[in-house]
């Protein structure tokens, strides 16, 4: 990957967290399409962090002081999830009392991200493409369309391609919706974020025990588990890890009562571990900040987009350390 102002080396992009290179490869295409009006189509298994890579993309582009607006098309009924997003008028359906506003509105020129775009019915999806095709939508009972300018941004861990060869799926609408794709990389082909992911829970979740952290084999534990709720799954481990454990350490018993017949590996397997933590690619990223910051920390921390507390961390963890910290 070609390093410039846009994607160079940062351990975080909005609340997305990593040095891996799968991570860098995410962050530099949020940055290229952040700038453009398009659609864009974002893939990857539940708790990857599609969201946060939609949310860093609206933060980034032109539109950041504009509503950002989230809807997942799976939580509604495909009645109640079209009179979400179109609106209605007054008298348009047994029991609209009243005028309401669609998320289509509401959002104005914005970014509107829908969650789980393939949960969406086909009579939906020919509606949205419509809108998208047409540039106006018309609220249910309405006479008058109106203007649409927001952004989209899709999502889903199905496989489209898949749903459009079923005929689940509308082709003309993926085709649209996937002007440009982001790939988010599950947690197993990233296991080198992992240490550094725990570090940034542990500042969120650790305000009564300050010191807390993973012995080494309960951190060998979590490297060889192979988290299929990725992220979202590895933080509420860590969250509840810390929570239940007697001490300021954390070790594999603490998991063991969390992770409870899950295949999470053995204990004490630190060889895997250390290659893992001494991981050029983020080492030298915290050398190259340390220097660049003429050993300020904070400025340090600030400059790879984590938190001072973390920051440490990672210097601990690779024996960067000055003596006496």
């Amino acid at each position: 990957m070609e390093s410039n102002k846009d994607d160079a080396t940062v351990g975080t992009l909005g609340e997305l967290i990593g040095f891996s290179a799968p991570m860098q490869r995410v962050y530099s295409a949020v940055h290229k399409v952040s700038a453009y009006p398009f659609s864009v189509l974002i893939c990857g298994e539940r708790g990857t962090g599609k969201e946060s890579a939609a949310r860093s993309i609206h933060a980034l582009g032109p539109r950041k002081s504009k509503p950002f607006i989230s809807l997942d098309c799976t939580s509604l009924s495909s009645t109640l999830f079209e009179a979400e997003l179109f609106g209605y008028e007054k008298g348009a359906f047994v029991g609209a009392s009243q005028m309401k506003w669609g998320l289509l509105s509401l959002v104005a020129e914005g970014t509107l991200f829908l969650r789980e775009i393939a949960g969406l019915s086909l009579g939906l999806q020919a509606k949205l493409l419509r809108t998208l095709e047409e540039g106006v939508f018309t609220p249910l009972g309405a006479t008058a369309s109106q203007p649409f300018k927001a952004r989209i941004i899709a999502a889903t861990h199905r496989d489209l391609r898949a749903q459009i060869k079923e005929g689940a799926f509308r082709e003309d609408l993926y085709l649209r919706l996937n002007v440009a794709q982001i790939d988010m990389p599950p947690l197993r082909d990233r296991r080198r974020d992992i240490p550094l992911l725990v570090d940034v829970f542990i500042d969120r979740y650790a305000r009564q025990k300050p010191q807390a952290e993973f012995s080494v084999a309960a951190m060998s534990c979590l490297l060889g588990y192979d988290w299929p709720g990725n992220v979202r799954e590895l933080e509420d481990t860590v969250r509840q890890a810390v929570s239940a454990a007697s001490g300021p350490i954390v070790e594999v018993e603490d998991l063991n009562m969390i992770l409870a017949g899950r295949p999470i590996g053995e204990p004490g397997l630190s060889s895997g571990l250390d290659a893992l933590l001494l991981d050029e690619f983020e080492r030298n990223a915290l050398v190259r900040a340390l220097r660049e910051s003429h050993g300020n920390e904070s400025v340090a921390a600030g400059t790879l987009g984590i938190g001072p507390n973390t920051f440490r961390r990672r210097l601990k963890y690779y024996g960067l350390m000055a003596p006496g910290n």
